[in-house]
């Protein structure tokens, strides 16, 4: 992969240990103030469920720091691939059942980092 994709995908990879950590340790907090639609009980409520999908996040992020560490190219490329794919759905799902906003913070920059990886 050349510079810019692996610049993407860590930025990408930054933003889901982000999303790991208000999900997980700042949900009452942070998660408030990014999804202000919900109302203010719903965060205590559901903070373990919160939890679970900040380790999801971090699962990504490790997902896209593992394809910038391996030294095939071909691999790296694919491995990125996968986890890329995921971060997308993910992003597609966020924007039908939580908030548009999900799709362009998450999806739109792993769907655009996939097709550059397959236009270089």
């Amino acid at each position: 992969m050349n510079l810019l994709t692996n610049i993407l995908i860590g930025i990408i990879a930054a933003q889901h240990l982000y999303f790991f950590y208000f999900e997980s340790f700042a949900w009452t907090t942070t998660g408030r103030k990014i999804f202000k639609q919900f109302p203010k009980e719903f965060f205590q409520q559901t903070k373990s469920m919160a939890a679970n999908q900040g380790l999801y996040n971090a699962f990504l992020a490790a997902g896209l720091i593992w394809s910038l560490l391996i030294e095939d190219p071909t691999w790296s490329i694919y491995i990125a691939i996968f986890f890329l794919g995921c971060v997308s759905i993910a992003g597609i799902v966020g924007a039908f059942t939580a908030s548009k906003k999900i799709f362009y913070i998450q999806g739109l920059p792993a769907i655009l980092t996939l097709v550059l990886i397959h236009l270089l």
